[in-house]
C-alpha cells in the first residue's frame, strides 16, 4: 500500500507503474484531477489503483491524502516523496521568492508528510522513499534554486534515516541523474526563456547522457527494495559524485567554466512553462515526445494530436 506523490505524470507514474508490477496497491497525489484520470487510465489496474487530488504544499491536504489511502487500502506501508519543481536559468534572474518555493514543494514537503503518516508506516515497519536528485550532490549552473532544496532533501533524507530506524520504519533516498521523463515541458524556465529552455530539454532526452524513465524507476523501486540508505540513479550521476568526492577544486572549476557557456541573464527574465517556449527543434524531437506521450506529460488534446 503505496502513497505517491507526483503520481500523476513523469518519474511518479513510472514508479506507480512499476510499484503496481511488483504487486504494490498505489494511491496518485496530484494537484490536477484531469491528470490524475489519464493516469488512473494508463495504468488500468482497477481497485489497486486510487487518486486523490491534493497540493502537497498545503498540510490539510497531506493530511487527507493519508486518510484516503489508509480507507482506500487499510493500512499505509511505503511513501513515495516524488513530486518537485524545476527551475532553470541564471542566478541573476532568480528571486529570493523562488528559492522558498521550490524549498517547500522538494524538500518541506516530504518532512511534513512524512510525519502526517509516521504513526501509520511505524504500525507497518513501513518505508519512505525520497526522490532527490545529484544536484544534491553537485550543484550544477542554472540550477541554483533546484539544487539548494536537493542538497536539503538528501539531507533530509539522511536525518530521518537515522532517527526513523529505531521506530522500525526504513528511509531511502535516491539521486537520479538527467532521465527521460518529459519533465522539462513543467519546468519553470528564466533568463533567455527559448535558449534555456532548449539546452535543458536536449540534455535532459539526450541517449548516453540522460536514462529512460522506465529504467530509472526500476532501479530506483530496486533501491527501495533493498532499503539502501542513499543510491545514485544513473551513470553521469554516478561519475559527477566521484569526481566531486575525489576532485572537488576541479570540479568545481569544470563547472565555472561549462557556466561561461550557458546563456547570459536578461535585464528583466520573467518566468515561462517549459511547454510555452518550445522551439520547433525540441517540439519535433521523438525520443522526447515519445516520452512526454508514455509518462502523461501532455494533455489529452495533445495526446490527440500526436
Amino acid at each position: 500500500m503505496v502513497l505517491v506523490t507526483g503520481g500523476s505524470r513523469g518519474l511518479g507514474l513510472a514508479l506507480a507503474r512499476e510499484l503496481l508490477e511488483r504487486g504494490a496497491r498505489v494511491m496518485l497525489l496530484a494537484r490536477d484531477g484531469a491528470e490524475l484520470q489519464r493516469a488512473g487510465q494508463q495504468l488500468g489496474a482497477g481497485p489497486r489503483v486510487h487518486t486523490v487530488m491534493a497540493d502537497v504544499t498545503v498540510e490539510a491536504d497531506l493530511v487527507r491524502a493519508v486518510d484516503a489511502t489508509v480507507d482506500a487500502f487499510g493500512r499505509l506501508d511505503v511513501v513515495v516523496h516524488n513530486a518537485g519543481l524545476i527551475q532553470t536559468g541564471p542566478l541573476a534572474n532568480m528571486t529570493e521568492a523562488d528559492f522558498r518555493r521550490i524549498m517547500e514543494v522538494n524538500a518541506y514537503a516530504p518532512l511534513r508528510l512524512t510525519r502526517q503518516a509516521l504513526p501509520h508506516l511505524r504500525r507497518s515497519r513501513g518505508r519512505v522513499l525520497i526522490v532527490s536528485s545529484v544536484g544534491g550532490k553537485v550543484a550544477v549552473p542554472h540550477l541554483a534554486p533546484y539544487s539548494v532544496s536537493k542538497f536539503a532533501s538528501a539531507g533530509l533524507g539522511q536525518a530521518l534515516r537515522a532517527e526513523l530506524a529505531r521506530e522500525g520504519v526504513t528511509v531511502t533516498t535516491v539521486l537520479p541523474g538527467l532521465m527521460r521523463t518529459g519533465s522539462a515541458r513543467q519546468a519553470q524556465v528564466k533568463g533567455q526563456q527559448h535558449k534555456e529552455y532548449a539546452l535543458f530539454a536536449t540534455l535532459d532526452n539526450l541517449p548516453f547522457v540522460s536514462l529512460d524513465g522506465r529504467v530509472a524507476a526500476r532501479r530506483i523501486v530496486d533501491a527501495l527494495v533493498r532499503g539502501d540508505a542513499e543510491t545514485m540513479i544513473g551513470g553521469p550521476a554516478h561519475l559527477l559524485k566521484y569526481a566531486q568526492a575525489l576532485a572537488p577544486q576541479l570540479t568545481a572549476d569544470a563547472l565555472a567554466l561549462g557556466n561561461r557557456l550557458l546563456p547570459e541573464p536578461v535585464a528583466h527574465g520573467g518566468a515561462a512553462r517549459g511547454q510555452d517556449v518550445e522551439t520547433s527543434v525540441t517540439r519535433a524531437n521523438p525520443i522526447k515526445r515519445a516520452a512526454e506521450r508514455d509518462l502523461n506529460q501532455t494533455g489529452a488534446a495533445d495526446q490527440e494530436r500526436t
